[in-house]
């Protein structure tokens, strides 16, 4: 079997030291807070919970996608080894982050014409795009080649879930994804919005659930409905929060209740600094492989 490293971007939401341990490599995005500029490197340049209390007390912040020089530069440092390579992107439903990876793996096929190189658009993001590297190197642990692995992304990707809630609209409102005077009655309301990704890779609202307790119990039987196996799904299970940990636990104790067969424990990551720059504070999202997904 061929050498091949898996890799992803940033934007998977998986810890530095989870990451290390499947032998996983990432790129980083970008972000800034107030104009200042930091490489979103998985919480090490600021803090997840400086970041969130930032966001809370007004700074203002932006996200930069990973540009083809980057891409280049980070492949090309494992092609010029004799490596093949995989690599996850966030989903193009999102971010451009793909064709940027994809005109990167362009050149470098011109320069190095006998490997092989393949940019996956995992229509994914956060502790799903997480949870998919994760299987891959399962898989790859397993003994399949780089071609049977890329053959399985494409033919599985979209048996991953996402499922979101947010107790805090004002940063829906700041993306315009939600008007300001729906915003402002949701608050009085303490409407929590409930969205999902959908087959093509977009996020998509779907409920619009009163009070914080409700839609944290909406979301699980989200999983329970769509779970590969219902209640006797014996998968992994990630949840990703932005600065709202109690409430993902709180979650995570749900899902442990209903579901006996777990992999393991539910894994809580915090949302990273790229995924939060968007969501702000106040955001829980569950991930889980299930049945695929369509409109």
């Amino acid at each position: 079997m061929g050498k091949y490293i898996i890799s992803c971007c940033s934007t998977v939401d998986l810890t530095e030291e989870q990451l290390k341990s499947r032998d996983i490599k990432h790129v980083c995005f970008h972000f800034s807070i107030d104009g200042k500029e930091y490489f979103d490197d998985l919480g090490k340049s600021v803090p997840f919970d400086v970041f969130y209390k930032a966001m809370a007390n007004g700074a203002e912040t932006k996200t930069s996608q990973v540009n083809v020089d980057e891409f280049t530069r980070f492949f090309a440092q494992y092609l010029e080894k004799g490596y093949d390579i995989i690599h996850v992107a966030i989903s193009s439903g999102i971010s451009g982050t793909f064709n940027s990876a994809t005109i990167a793996r362009n050149e470098l096929l011109e320069k190095y014409p006998d490997r092989k190189l393949y940019i996956v658009d995992s229509l994914a993001a956060s502790g799903g795009q997480g949870m998919f590297v994760d299987k891959l190197a399962d898989l790859r642990d397993a003994g399949l080649t780089i071609d049977e692995l890329y053959d399985w992304t494409r033919a599985h990707k979209l048996e991953l879930h996402h499922w979101f809630f947010s107790t805090d609209l004002t940063f829906f409102v700041k993306g315009g994804r939600i008007t300001k005077a729906s915003g402002w009655f949701g608050t009085i309301l303490k409407i929590c919005p409930l969205l999902n990704v959908d087959k093509n890779g977009k996020l998509v609202p779907r409920e619009k659930i009163r009070t914080k307790a409700k839609v944290i119990k909406a979301i699980a039987e989200k999983m329970e409905l769509f779970a590969r196996d219902g209640l006797e799904y014996n998968d992994k299970c990630i949840i990703t929060h932005s600065g709202c940990y109690e409430d993902a636990r709180a979650v995570a104790d749900i899902i442990e209740a209903k579901f006996k067969h777990l992999k393991c424990p539910v894994i809580i990551n915090s949302i990273g600094t790229t995924i939060g720059s968007h969501t702000g504070p106040g955001t829980v999202a569950l991930f889980f492989w299930g049945k695929k997904r369509e409109d």
